[in-house]
């Protein structure tokens, strides 16, 4: 059973960094693509960043610039370096990741599997 397990959330103020990490568990093929999701209080699930199998990345206008997405080169675990936190980055964070050559198009909602998420609190 494939399992993606996140880690790396906790409490910082405005303009502080964190890293997150997913690491992947039972699936030995390769993700065609997989990103990060995020989910504040009271709001749906919002894009933040993908990466291919080819290593092209996409963002959200709201953290280009600040987060960026990467993986190790056996690539069992994405990470997601995020700087220059602000209060409005608060949210749970889940790590996604998808077999389907054309995951990269996909929304948030239909990629396949998803972790348990990683809380990251950012106080101003």
């Amino acid at each position: 059973q494939v399992q993606l397990v996140e880690s790396g959330g906790g409490s910082v103020q405005a303009g502080e960094s964190l890293r997150l990490s997913c690491a992947i568990f039972s699936y030995t093929y390769g993700f065609q693509c997989m990103g990060w999701v995020r989910q504040a209080p009271g709001k749906g699930l919002e894009f933040v960043s993908r990466i291919s199998d080819q290593g092209t990345t996409s963002y959200a206008d709201s953290v280009k610039g600040r987060f960026t997405i990467s993986q190790d080169n056996a690539k069992t675990t994405l990470y997601l370096q995020m700087n220059s936190l602000k209060p409005e980055d608060t949210a749970t964070y889940y790590c996604q990741a998808d077999f389907r050559t054309d995951c990269f198009s996909r929304t948030v909602a239909d990629m396949v599997y998803r972790g348990q998420g990683t809380h990251v609190t950012v106080s101003s």
